[in-house]
């Protein structure tokens, strides 16, 4: 992703773009992005979700059609959601007409330099590490446990934030007290945890399963711990239909799965270790994936995404 893939956005400067979000900064006149910062608020960050799609580390070349606006309409439902646990970063929602609905006006803070996540079920990565060490993240686990089975208690499994195009790696809760000290650490465990237990129950009540999330938080001038980036979105979560569930046998999920799967048969014809770029993806996987990204905001929020509130 360069720079010049952003679109160009009135009285914003892009300085970023990630696999599928584009960063501004307000375009001063004196063209010193601190300037923005009075003394008296916080420094902006325009922060806008694109219909990019990644798998494998590669950002393709389809795009899925809202997927951004779905994506942040939902972050932004939770963040209601998770109010009284932790402060979330949104300033405001007005933000240019061309990116109206997927961008978010936001604090910029220090990121913390860990991935926050927390497990209920064991699957992803989590599978890899218990049939190896039968520990994920070095919390040793029961013997027995199946893929997509649930966990005993929910479990914060950190990982370190690795370069664009490369893994994040799973780490010990001990390799973030290094990192980061253990008053922090154990302040980004507890309401790590804290917003995985609300986010399964909110979830359960509507007849999905929360299986893990991805977390990322930030501090404020003053050192207030503070919710980040995006939340409990299909991009960073593991959705699956309640009634699917079954251990031994992981559900569909409400996600790109659909995206990783066509990738990897024998219809796309991509070799995922041969090195080259992943092909288009067909129109039908495009519909299909979308489909499943609605289908989890409404049955989240209750609201329909044709209806005002949902678009």
């Amino acid at each position: 992703m360069t720079l010049t893939d952003a679109p160009t956005l009135p009285g914003w400067r892009h300085v970023h773009s990630g696999k599928v979000r584009d960063l501004y900064v307000p375009d001063s006149a004196d063209g010193d992005p601190t300037s923005d910062a009075a003394s008296d608020g916080p420094r902006r960050l325009l922060m806008v979700a694109s219909d990019r799609v990644s798998a494998y580390d590669w950002v393709l070349p389809t795009l899925i059609p809202d997927k951004g606006a779905i994506l942040t309409a939902l972050s932004l439902w939770w963040f209601d959601q998770l109010a009284d646990l932790v402060p979330h970063h949104v300033l405001s929602t007005e933000v240019p007409d061309a990116v109206a609905g997927r961008a978010i006006v936001c604090e910029q803070m220090s990121m913390v330099p860990v991935e926050c996540v927390a497990r209920g079920y064991l699957a992803g990565s989590g599978v890899a590490d218990y049939r190896r060490d039968g520990a994920v993240c070095g919390v040793v686990l029961p013997e027995g446990l199946r893929d997509g089975g649930r966990l005993p208690e929910p479990l914060f499994t950190p990982a370190t934030k690795a370069p664009q195009g490369e893994h994040d790696q799973n780490v010990t809760f001990d390799d973030v007290v290094d990192r980061v000290g253990r008053d922090l650490a154990e302040q980004l465990r507890r309401v790590t945890l804290a917003v995985y237990q609300r986010g399964h129950a909110i979830a359960a009540d509507r007849g999905i399963l929360l299986a893990d999330t991805k977390l990322e938080f930030g501090h404020r001038p003053d050192g207030t711990l503070v919710l980040a980036d995006e939340v409990l979105t299909p991009d960073s979560s593991r959705y699956w239909p309640a009634a699917e569930w079954q251990p031994g046998r992981p559900p569909s999920s409400f996600d790109k799965q659909i995206v990783r799967d066509w990738l990897t048969s024998p219809e796309s014809g991509w070799d995922r270790h041969g090195g080259g770029p992943p092909p288009p993806l067909p129109d039908a996987v495009v519909e299909r994936t979308r489909a499943r990204y609605l289908a989890v905001f409404e049955r989240l929020t209750g609201q329909s995404w044709a209806q005002p509130g949902g678009r």
